[in-house]
């Protein structure tokens, strides 16, 4: 578990942490699909030259609460808190589902300055929307009857994981605490799918979003983790996005894997977060 040092309260009492580093105007890195907060952290030394760099972990994440029911209105009154403890205004930094979340608090009317995304997972396209759908309604089942496990095997089969490469990552993954951890925050795919609309492009909402929006994606997919997904899974939902958005800008960088590559898409943030728009 990602252990952070601060703690903010949301607006229904739940707790949230995170940690503070730099100093400067304001950013907040938003979390994706299985991360407490672990994996934008490698961001933070790189922004925390400019900026006050806020990572958190979402509800029910890390050391964070969770207070049923689940809606999409909590998680953004969470960023509203931690908005409101940075000052009262922040830029957004949003990973893969993190990034639809970033978005989503923004057409809600949250006080932020400008957003920039990392490979949001929408589904764009005929060929897929089956696979997402079914996806949705397996996960919710599984969900609803305590089945966590099921709940992550069939997010890494939706991937195209197949059941031999589970069972090599169940066993290494015993072998310390990583599958363990994996499975507590198995809970929140489910509630990933909620905010993500089940994974379709909310274009009336999104049109609404005023702010400038960086839109970034690695190019085609060449992890064999995601070998399941078409090769341009992200580039569609991106083009898609950067013509929806009233104020985008689309960029393409060459190499990165799905996690966020510090060295390579830092820089990047550092020149758009410090921009006038």
């Amino acid at each position: 578990m990602n252990e952070m040092d601060f703690r903010v309260t949301s607006n229904d009492g739940t707790t949230i942490t995170y940690d503070r580093k730099g100093s400067g105007p304001a950013v907040v890195l938003v979390g994706g699909a299985l991360d407490d907060g672990a994996e934008n952290a490698s961001l933070v030394p790189a922004l925390a030259e400019r900026f006050t760099v806020y990572n958190y972990a979402r509800r029910g994440r890390g050391a964070s609460g969770f207070t049923e029911p689940y809606t999409v209105e909590r998680e953004i009154e969470d960023l509203d808190a931690l908005i409101a403890e940075a000052g009262g205004s922040a830029h957004l930094f949003g990973a893969s589902s993190g990034g639809a979340l970033a978005l989503e608090a923004a057409a809600a009317g949250s006080a932020i300055d400008t957003i920039a995304v990392w490979e949001v997972p929408y589904a764009v396209g005929d060929d897929i929307r089956p696979r997402f759908e079914e996806y949705v309604a397996d996960t919710r089942r599984a969900f609803d009857v305590g089945r966590d496990e099921e709940v992550l095997e069939l997010f890494m089969r939706l991937s195209g994981a197949s059941d031999d490469n589970i069972a090599a990552r169940k066993a290494a993954g015993k072998q310390t605490s990583h599958w363990a951890d994996s499975v507590a925050l198995a809970p929140t795919l489910v509630h990933d799918s909620v905010f993500h609309n089940r994974y379709q492009l909310p274009a009336d909402r999104l049109a609404t979003v005023t702010q400038p929006v960086l839109v970034t994606t690695g190019g085609p997919i060449t992890v064999p983790y995601m070998a399941g997904l078409p090769s341009d899974f992200f580039d569609r939902a991106a083009d898609e996005l950067a013509d929806l958005l009233p104020h985008a800008q689309r960029e393409t960088l060459e190499g990165p894997d799905h996690v966020v590559d510090p060295q390579t898409i830092g820089p990047l943030l550092l020149r758009f977060f410090s921009s006038e728009h």
